[in-house]
């Protein structure tokens, strides 16, 4: 169970993870080390997954979006294991997410440009069969976070 301190605390480190144990400690009232023993213990009961760093997809030439959704007539688990087989290993596809409705799956890719993801799509279907493919090209990023809501903030 986490407490207001614990809400705070995963707030501030999903802001910056890079912020020393230190000023964490002085912006929530604790020192250096208790932050440390709760930073280990939300690690270790699952509450933090990882601590990464966010890159600038653009400065490193890979700064368009586009978002592919995919309907499928196979429902067996083996369509599945090779669905997922084939996104793990195509590092473009960043989100892939298995939906409700008329849409089963829905990817967010990041590529270069139009040629790139003409490429990654051929490299798709080569891999397994779908039923009904749409792209959509992102024409403008309104909102991007990574930040999960903390409850209780």
């Amino acid at each position: 169970m986490i407490d207001d301190l614990d809400r705070s605390l995963l707030h501030m480190l999903q802001t910056d993870a890079a912020v020393s144990y230190d000023r964490l400690g002085r912006r929530l009232g604790l020192s250096k080390t208790a932050v440390w023993n709760r930073v280990q213990r939300l690690v270790r009961e699952g509450y933090v997954r990882r601590q990464v760093a966010l890159l600038d997809a653009a400065r490193l030439g890979v700064g368009e979006t586009v978002f592919v959704a995919i309907r499928t007539s196979q429902h067996s688990a083996a369509w599945l294991d090779r669905f997922t087989s084939a996104i793990d290993e195509m590092p473009e596809i960043v989100e892939a997410h298995r939906l409700t409705g008329d849409v089963d799956y829905l990817l967010k890719v990041r590529v270069a440009n139009t040629r790139a993801f003409d490429a990654f799509y051929k490299r798709l279907i080569e891999r397994i069969d779908l039923f009904n493919v749409t792209s959509s090209l992102s024409m403008e990023t309104l909102k991007e976070t990574t930040e999960v809501p903390v409850p209780g903030l």
